[in-house]
C-alpha cells in the first residue's frame, strides 16, 4: 500500500462486500477535482465488526464512512455520537478528533434532500421495506416529516408488518413504499421485495435506496403499473457531500 499509507489524509468506507461502492469513485473524482493529491479514499471491506480495529489503528485516517451491515453494530466502537445519530441508532460517518471516534448520520440528511421534491399532499403514510441502519434514518426522517411509517419485514414483529400481511387495502393507505432491502442490486437485479405489485397505483411513489441498476425490479414494477418511482443515487452524493462537510468544518 504505497500509495495510501504514506498519504497524508486517507479516507475510506466500512463495509462488507463492497467492491461496487459508490463511494471510493466519488471521493476519488473529487480529491482529483478539488486538487487535493495528498487524500485518498479507500474501501475497508471487513468480514466481521471485530476487523474494524484494525481500520481504526491505520495512520492518517481522517474520516470514514460505513454501510451495510455496519451501521448500528459499529456505534460500540466510537467515543461519541452526534445528538442526530444518537436518536437513529444508526452511523453512516465517523470523524476522527482531538477526543476520538465521533458518529454521525448523513443518510438522514441525503434522504430528505432527496425525497422532498416528489412528495405530494397525499403521501401521508408510508411502508418501510427492510428494518436495517437505513432504514432507521428513512423512519426518523419522515416521522420528522409528520409522514406515518412502518415496517415491513420477513418476521412477525409488534407494529409492523409481514410481507404475507400486505393486501389491496393496506397499499391504497399507503402510497409511499421505501425499499431500504439490498434486494435488487447488482448483479442480482431479478430479486425484489415480495410485495403485491399488482396493488401498485399511479398514487403511489416508489423510491429505492439501491442505485446500481438505476431501475431496479421494484421501481420497475412499480412504473409498469403507473407510479412515479426515484432511486437512491442522489441520496448517496447528498449524504458522501455531508460527510466531506463534517470532516473538513473545524
Amino acid at each position: 500500500m504505497e500509495t495510501t499509507e504514506k498519504i497524508k489524509n486517507r479516507f475510506g468506507l466500512i463495509g462488507k462486500n463492497i467492491s461496487y461502492s459508490f463511494s471510493q469513485g466519488f471521493f476519488t473524482e473529487k480529491f482529483k477535482a478539488l486538487g487535493l493529491t495528498d487524500h485518498s479514499y479507500e474501501n475497508f471491506d471487513i468480514q466481521s465488526i471485530e476487523e474494524v480495529t484494525q481500520v481504526f489503528a491505520q495512520p492518517h485516517i481522517k474520516g470514514l464512512n460505513v454501510t451495510i451491515p455496519y451501521k448500528e453494530q459499529i456505534i460500540p466502537y466510537l467515543d461519541e455520537l452526534d445528538p442526530m445519530a444518537e436518536k437513529i441508532g444508526a452511523v453512516n460517518t465517523i470523524k476522527i478528533t482531538n477526543n476520538g471516534l465521533k458518529g454521525f448520520n448523513t443518510d438522514a440528511h441525503g434522504f430528505q434532500k432527496s425525497l422532498e421534491p416528489f412528495l405530494r399532499p397525499h403521501h401521508t403514510k408510508a411502508l418501510i421495506l427492510g428494518t436495517g441502519g437505513a432504514s432507521k434514518a428513512v423512519r426518523f426522517v419522515l416521522e420528522e416529516m409528520g409522514i406515518a411509517t412502518t415496517y415491513v419485514s420477513r418476521n412477525q414483529k409488534k407494529g409492523q408488518f409481514t410481507y404475507a400481511d400486505l393486501d389491496q387495502n393496506i397499499l391504497a393507505e399507503h402510497t409511499l413504499i421505501i425499499n431500504c432491502t439490498p434486494l435488487g442490486t447488482t448483479p442480482n437485479i431479478a430479486a425484489k421485495p415480495d410485495i403485491p405489485y399488482q396493488f401498485i397505483t399511479q398514487n403511489h411513489l416508489l423510491y429505492d435506496l439501491i442505485y446500481n441498476p438505476a431501475k431496479t425490479t421494484f421501481l420497475a414494477l412499480g412504473e409498469k403499473q403507473g407510479a412515479s418511482i426515484y432511486n437512491g443515487h442522489q441520496m448517496l452524493v447528498l449524504q458522501a457531500e455531508k460527510a466531506w462537510e463534517i470532516w473538513t468544518m473545524p
